[in-house]
């Protein structure tokens, strides 16, 4: 009930109870549904918020409003991690030389020393970046190799090599830049990218265990030049990059905007959904606009990037996705949910796509091929047998049945959860592989890794992988070309098990 006073008379201290208006009976009356007005106070996590009759006061609009930016900012910083990624990539990258004409080759494998997201160090990668703003360019593909083209929104354009139009038996790839509508001439593999910057990595093999004839293939076939200069195209420069230390890990602090800014400034749009794009606009990144955030926004900015940044962290670690595990009750799972797009009946997986590009690099749909013999396929872990993060003060067991599953070979990889590189210890390669001739096999066929910051027993030296006390660890199971018990699941490793 509400009270009014009246003025000063003999009635000027008698409370008249007046009747609230929703109370009242009108002609034109229609009773609220429950659930549709909103109380004049509410308890909510931002706190206290005030109502007149459903419209909030001054310090409730503010407070709707911070809590909306830095909603929608996280959730810019999710869908961001993805050109972030690659920008951070092309930066790194960049220190080698300039684009076009620089070709980066880890001639003898990757390994810990260089900074890059989950890498592979069985074979040796070409690690390259093209840009198209000066027209089409072709690029002469050497034969033997198995790679792919994604542009700067991390969309996938093309394989390359074994699977892509190639075969594996070396191509010309006429690239064109968007929006291209001159004359094409024929006789290339045609590739139509929405970006002005693409990257394009492949890797070449081992030859009895020697890297050295696939990079030298690599070196003397391939060719990157405009289309106008074919006749006279200019020299590359091959750099050798094994060993090097250099970082292309993507930045989780404010700078984090800049970079997203940096890709939207740079790049069409047109292939980036219109709801991603409202998430950047809803921060201050919008195509043509200078991007510079108030104090108040910047806070958010800032706060929203740390949490961001914990939350995929959170999503990579701890996937809430059942049906991306491989088996019950276990930790392994699968680097991809939802196929190269991340997409389920029509729908983007989000977590699937936030985990990955926080953790990893590469879309193509060959890395999730379910060809037998072909291909390859990857088994994630981040925790032990008794769902506990891995401590590399620990001592831990992975058991690899026999019979593993693999036409050509498997490998299982050591990685740092700050930096999600391969773990830097004294070992140069943190992995143990069937790649090993030394690699200690059991009489039954099977293999036992052992992780820990000291050796195991004598005669298992080479299936250890160091580990550093105080620091944490995750892994990839990978299997190249793969077999039935693969697919049909006859075949498990077992948990990671403490000692």
């Amino acid at each position: 009930m509400k009270s009014f006073v009246f003025g000063a008379s003999a009635l000027s201290f008698i409370s008249l109870s007046i009747i609230p208006l929703s109370a009242q009976e009108y002609k034109m009356q229609t009773p609220i549904p429950p659930g549709v007005a909103m109380p004049d106070k509410v308890e909510s996590r931002l706190g206290t918020l005030n109502f007149f009759d459903g419209f909030p006061d001054d310090a409730t609009v503010a407070k709707l409003y911070d809590n909306l930016d830095f909603q929608r900012a996280v959730q810019a910083y999710l869908l961001g991690l993805a050109p972030v990624s690659q920008l951070a990539n092309r930066k790194g990258i960049a220190e080698l030389g300039p684009v076009n004409v620089t070709v980066p080759i880890f001639q003898d494998r990757m390994d810990s020393k260089s900074l890059f997201l989950t890498p592979n160090n069985n074979t040796p990668y070409t690690w390259f970046w093209l840009d198209l703003r000066d027209g089409p360019l072709v690029l002469e593909v050497p034969p033997k190799v198995l790679g792919l083209i994604d542009d700067m929104w991390y969309d996938f354009v093309t394989d390359v090599g074994f699977v892509g139009p190639d075969k594996g038996e070396g191509g010309k790839y006429l690239i064109l830049p968007p929006g291209y509508q001159g004359e094409v001439p024929s006789g290339y593999f045609v590739v139509r990218p929405a970006t002005f910057s693409i990257w394009v990595p492949w890797r070449s093999f081992l030859e009895n265990g020697d890297p050295k004839p696939g990079v030298d293939l690599v070196e003397s076939h391939t060719r990157i030049y405009r289309l106008k200069d074919a006749a006279n195209p200019p020299k590359l420069n091959f750099v050798h990059v094994s060993g090097r230390a250099f970082s292309t890990l993507a930045p989780a602090d404010y700078t984090f905007w800049e970079y997203l800014n940096q890709v939207v400034q740079e790049e069409p749009t047109h292939s980036v959904d219109p709801v991603t794009l409202g998430f950047y606009a809803s921060v201050g990144i919008q195509k043509g606009k200078p991007f510079a955030p108030d104090a108040r926004m910047k806070k958010i900015l800032t706060e929203a990037a740390l949490v961001g940044d914990a939350t995929s962290r959170a999503i990579n670690s701890r996937l809430r996705i059942k049906e991306s595990y491989y088996y019950p009750n276990s930790a392994w799972r699968s680097g991809f949910f939802g196929g190269y797009k991340f997409e389920q009946d029509g729908a983007r997986v989000l977590d699937a796509y936030s985990a990955f590009f926080f953790y990893a690099t590469g879309v193509t749909p060959a890395m999730d091929s379910k060809t037998v013999g072909e291909g390859s396929q990857y088994m994630a872990a981040f925790v032990d047998s008794q769902g506990k993060p891995l401590d590399g003060g620990r001592n831990y067991k992975l058991h690899l049945p026999p019979n593993i599953p693999v036409k050509q070979f498997w490998s299982v990889i050591l990685y740092d959860n700050q930096t999600r590189s391969m773990l830097q210890t004294d070992q140069r390669w943190p992995a143990a592989t069937s790649q090993n001739p030394n690699l200690s096999v059991n009489t039954d066929g099977s293999v036992d890794v052992y992780f820990g910051p000291k050796p195991p027993p004598a005669g298992k030296e080479n299936n250890w992988v160091q580990t550093i006390p105080g620091k944490g660890w995750n892994t990839l199971l990978r299997l190249y070309g793969p077999l039935q018990p693969w697919f049909d699941k006859t075949w498990r490793p077992s948990e990671i098990e403490p000692l």
